[in-house]
């Protein structure tokens, strides 16, 4: 098992910056992906970002060059640095871990209003 704990979110006028932090802890591999999906009410949940262990990431196409994923494997941590947010971006935005199975954080509130 896996646990995932985030942190971050919070409400930001249109434009700003926000940053979430995600601990993993419990059976981790050495060799996972982790990063961030997100839900907007009435939407699915769609990716955001992710990051290998090795550093490669990959980032939805509404988010490049606005968000930045990063990693810190030796403390089992993945950031998400959210610069130029716009209303659109409000959502629940939530950690997720995977190796074969996936596991989710509680998700945390982002807002940004116009």
């Amino acid at each position: 098992q896996v646990q995932l704990v985030e942190s971050g979110g919070g409400l930001v006028q249109a434009g700003g910056s926000l940053g979430l932090s995600c601990a993993a802890s419990g059976s981790i591999r050495s060799r996972n992906t982790m990063g961030w999906y997100r839900q907007a009410p009435g939407k699915q949940r769609e990716l955001v970002a992710t990051i290998t262990s090795g550093g490669n990431t990959n980032y939805a196409d509404f988010v490049k060059g606005r968000f930045t994923i990063s990693r810190d494997n030796a403390k089992n941590t993945v950031y998400l640095q959210m610069n130029s947010l716009k209303p659109e971006d409000t959502a629940v935005y939530y950690c997720n871990y995977r190796w074969f199975d996936d596991y989710w954080g509680q998700g945390t509130q982002v807002t940004v209003s116009s």
